[in-house]
């Protein structure tokens, strides 16, 4: 009779990814079933987050959550990058846990689960070449790592130390990966890496060069593969070869995730981001010349140590100048073992609260103002998701969330379909063929 696992997931897609990893060897080696009920699951999982402060607070109230709802034999693990950053100190303040992985070790599952409080967090551990067993959350799309750990040294982020420095994943491996999840039925892939586009730049071992504009051009020719989507790309990358290949590829989908961080250039050099304001904007121009219904989204941090308000007025000139259709968008808070905890020139909590809330006026405002423009347009919609509502949902090329009213017999096709109905969230339509 197998066991079951219970398994929440925090963070970025790549957390997604390497619970998805998990999943696949506890269930080809433990013989482990997914549960929705945490009470009836014979391991609970939580694969954590560090980039923010919030989500390290959300663990320990999960944990004794669980704690008081597991049954009688369960155990509890911790995986992922606050895991990689708190090891140890993770069981000091919750002896109840069982086992705590790191982000950069998830092969390791099937030791850790048979050694009670098994601590395993070498962030130099090179899994770069593990093939691990197949499990996707979606039978419509696949998500799939390019790359392991992170070389950038953001002054800000924690990232580094939790995932490492960065390998590429050798590229035979990642197209053999594709092909095996096209045949299985996925039609879009989301390659996934902390800087896509810096691909090929270290290896471990012996392995082909490549590059990620030449990665992209080879994974295209699979047959049966619609769409290619992959997060996040690195501003300093961004090359003429790559933003043409984007533009010219027609399997890439027409959105970008560009990660801003701050308008400033001079903010932008105390995060050690290696771009200024004018190479952002430059690279924008040059996409939406190429490509003028790409779909641009970005990552902002404000209130940034030292942040004026005239730095923080250029983050705004950005955001008016481009146009993003979404942010996601934080009031800095420092990190643990990062160059900008060490910074002084902090700014006031209150003024970094009214700024963030600026911002996301200014957003809304933009949103609402080209929101509009979309009425009357027809997009190619891949459905993946069937909705409570008696909607189905999926995204059109260029990320557009749209729904139509309809069953299952939509998921996993494409169809084309007229807006009717937007929102700053959603778009609503119906299929016109």
């Amino acid at each position: 009779m197998s066991k079951k696992l219970y398994i929440e997931t925090l963070g970025c897609a790549m957390n997604v990814r390497d619970s998805e990893h998990i999943i696949a060897e506890l269930n080809e080696k433990d013989d482990y079933t997914l549960t929705e009920n945490s009470g009836e699951a014979d391991l609970i999982l939580i694969n954590t987050c560090s980039v923010r402060e919030r989500p390290v607070q959300k663990l320990f109230s999960e944990l004794g959550m669980f704690n008081k709802v597991k049954k009688e034999g369960a155990k509890i693990g911790v995986c992922g990058c606050t895991a990689s950053h708190l090891g140890q100190d993770i069981i000091k303040r919750a002896p109840y846990v069982n086992f705590v992985l790191g982000a950069r070790n998830v092969s390791k599952i099937g030791e850790v689960l048979h050694k009670d409080k098994s601590v395993e967090v070498d962030i130099d551990y090179d899994e770069s070449d593990f093939a691990f067993k197949d499990f996707r959350s979606s039978p419509y799309k696949a998500y799939i790592n390019i790359s392991i750990g992170c070389d950038k040294q953001c002054t800000y982020c924690i990232v580094p130390k939790t995932r490492g420095e960065e390998i590429s994943i050798p590229a035979d491996l990642i197209q053999k990966e594709a092909q095996k999840a096209v045949q299985g039925g996925a039609k879009e892939l989301f390659l996934l890496g902390q800087n896509v586009n810096n691909y090929g730049r270290r290896f471990s071992g012996e392995h082909e060069k490549v590059n990620f504009t030449e990665l992209l051009r080879r994974i295209s020719k699979i047959e049966g593969l619609r769409r290619i989507r992959f997060t996040s790309p690195h501003p300093f990358h961004m090359d003429d070869e790559f933003l043409e290949e984007f533009a010219n590829n027609p399997k890439i989908c027409k959105s970008m995730h560009m990660p801003l961080q701050s308008g400033s250039s001079k903010v932008l050099k105390e995060m050690k981001r290696g771009y200024t304001k004018e190479w952002f904007l430059n690279r924008v121009e040059k996409l939406k010349s190429m490509v003028p219904e790409v779909s641009l989204s970005t990552d902002i941090i404000v209130a940034f140590p030292g942040e004026s308000d005239e730095d923080f007025y250029d983050t705004l000139d950005v955001m008016r100048q481009v146009e993003f259709e979404q942010i996601f968008s934080f009031k800095y808070s420092p990190r643990p073992l990062t160059e900008a905890a060490e910074f002084t020139n902090t700014i006031d909590e209150e003024i970094g609260s009214e700024r963030l809330s600026t911002l996301q006026e200014l957003q809304n405002e933009l949103l609402d103002k080209n929101v509009f423009k979309l009425l009357g347009k027809v997009y190619e919609v891949y459905f993946e998701e069937l909705r409570a509502d008696g909607y189905v949902s999926g995204r059109s090329d260029n990320n557009h969330l749209v729904k139509v009213k309809g069953s299952e017999e939509l998921l996993g096709k494409f169809a084309d379909v007229k807006i009717t109905e937007v929102g700053r969230v959603s778009l609503v339509g119906e299929i016109v063929k």
